[in-house]
């Protein structure tokens, strides 16, 4: 049986260019990174699958926490995302899984993950998704992607991970956790095919999406969150901040991706659209960068001049999709 993922080592991989660290964002969301990462070194163009990124709105407490939605994945690469039932060890049913060639996707706690050094590892409790590509329960080790990464681990982090600790198996209510796994359907779309169902994802994701600027709304709103976070500590900020503006940042700054993808296949006209992109990504990293002084300091500032570009860079990229595609 066909694996999905070659034999992979962490000291020698490489990941997508969507993660470099030249880029404005270089990680976006745990989901979308692992997806990235993922499609990446199973030979796949991650980029040919963001037309999701027009669909983002501002959600009131957050902007969209955006996601590959699977059903562009099953028909832009073949591959069906499916729950995992959980009856046994999760090592057990992620080993059974990983024989017949799948990937495993297990929720975990991100303080046994040792990439996450500095962050949560051994210190904060924070739930994540892993894609497993190797696992050896008897030698307590196993291989993973996440974020934008791929990383190894072993020991007591595998038994945490895996809930094997004494202190974890002595707690008899703790809930299995959520578990999906990635499979082949049917062979990945390829040249014109591909461009051609991208670019129908496009169009189908333009029309779908909310009307109007979701920046407008939020800068409509700006005043009640800089009130809020002029009465919170930073690590209050920090926390905001991930859900707003690296989730409209990092999110635009994908769509410029997609329509940088676009015009490598021929599709023409579309520079202005990725100019926008990257306006809107710098000025959102501009923004918190400030807040976050304004933050430390108690003393907040007036936003306007960034605010008003943001707002245009997202009418200049959107409409000029819409134009196009919508």
């Amino acid at each position: 049986m066909d694996a999905l993922l070659p034999p992979l080592d962490p000291a020698g991989y490489r990941p997508d260019p969507l993660h470099a660290g030249e880029r404005i964002w270089p990680e976006t969301n745990c989901y979308v990174d692992l997806w990235i990462e993922l499609l990446h070194a199973i030979g796949h163009e991650p980029r040919a699958a963001l037309a999701f990124t027009v669909e983002q709105d501002y959600e009131g407490d957050q902007f969209t926490f955006f996601k590959f939605p699977l059903e562009d994945l099953h028909g832009l690469y073949g591959l069906k995302v499916q729950e995992l039932a959980i009856y046994d060890t999760v090592e057990a049913h992620a080993a059974e899984q990983l024989r017949r060639g799948r990937v495993p996707l297990v929720e975990v706690d991100s303080f046994y993950l040792p990439d996450t050094r500095g962050v949560a590892y051994r210190t904060a409790h924070v739930k994540t998704t892993v894609a497993v590509a190797a696992l050896d329960a008897e030698a307590r080790r196993m291989t993973y992607f996440h974020n934008a990464g791929f990383f190894a681990l072993e020991g007591e982090d595998f038994d945490g991970v895996f809930r094997r600790l004494p202190a974890l198996q002595a707690q008899p209510d703790l809930l299995f956790p959520y578990v999906e796994f990635v499979k082949r359907d049917h062979p990945p779309l390829q040249g014109a095919a591909l461009l051609d169902a991208a670019l129908g994802l496009l169009g189908h994701r333009l029309r779908g999406r909310t009307a109007g600027n979701p920046v407008s709304r939020f800068r409509e709103d700006f005043p009640r969150h800089a009130a809020m976070l002029a009465e919170r500590p930073m690590e209050f900020f920090h926390l905001w901040a991930f859900n707003l503006l690296r989730q409209v940042g990092a999110n635009i700054e994908l769509l410029g991706s997609h329509a940088g993808w676009l015009e490598e296949q021929g599709q023409t006209g579309l520079s202005a659209v990725r100019e926008a992109c990257g306006t809107l990504a710098t000025d959102a990293k501009t923004l918190q960068f400030q807040l976050a002084r304004a933050v430390s300091r108690k003393k907040f500032g007036d936003y306007s001049d960034l605010l008003d570009r943001m707002e245009r860079a997202h009418d200049t990229a959107l409409n000029g999709l819409a134009q196009r595609y919508g």
